[in-house]
């Protein structure tokens, strides 16, 4: 079955785990709540949304961050798989994310990786902002390199 953004959710291990039923089976709320891609589908239909994520990898590619290859595309993913907990410099530990959202991401090696250290980056957006962050293998250590607004 395909989700209204397009994914197979038989792909998905979080549905073959019954721990998501499918935006389809429950009118675009697979984690209790809307989700802003179905409402976006919905209202604007499928061209729209690819048009959507179009203009978020033009987004991602113009901010030319040293060592992140190129943006080819965006998946829907769920928030509790990325929402990693950053350090602000008062020691305090902060997700900025929410657990039960879906957002558009993905993950990209970082081009400088050596044979010791491998980062990656990490890319999130909705409709309201864009963030890229790096970690290490495993979301370990993660760092914010760019949070904002769109």
């Amino acid at each position: 079955m395909k989700s209204l953004c397009g994914i197979e959710c038989e792909d998905c291990e979080m549905f073959k785990d019954n721990k998501c039923y499918g935006c389809k089976n429950t009118d675009g709320c697979p984690f209790g709540k809307k989700c802003w891609i179905a409402k976006y589908v919905e209202i604007g239909g499928e061209d729209n949304f690819e048009e959507l994520k179009s203009q978020l990898i033009k987004e991602f590619n113009s901010l030319n961050i040293d060592g992140m290859s190129k943006v080819e595309n965006l998946y829907a993913l769920n928030g509790n798989f990325i929402n990693l907990e950053y350090v602000l410099p008062n020691n305090k530990k902060v997700k900025f994310l929410d657990d039960d959202e879906i957002y558009l991401g993905n993950q990209l090696k970082c081009e400088f990786n050596d044979n010791e250290i491998k980062k990656c980056y990490g890319l999130v957006a909705n409709i309201n902002f864009i963030l890229v962050c790096e970690y290490e293998e495993s979301g370990n250590n993660p760092e914010i390199i760019i949070y904002k607004r769109r």
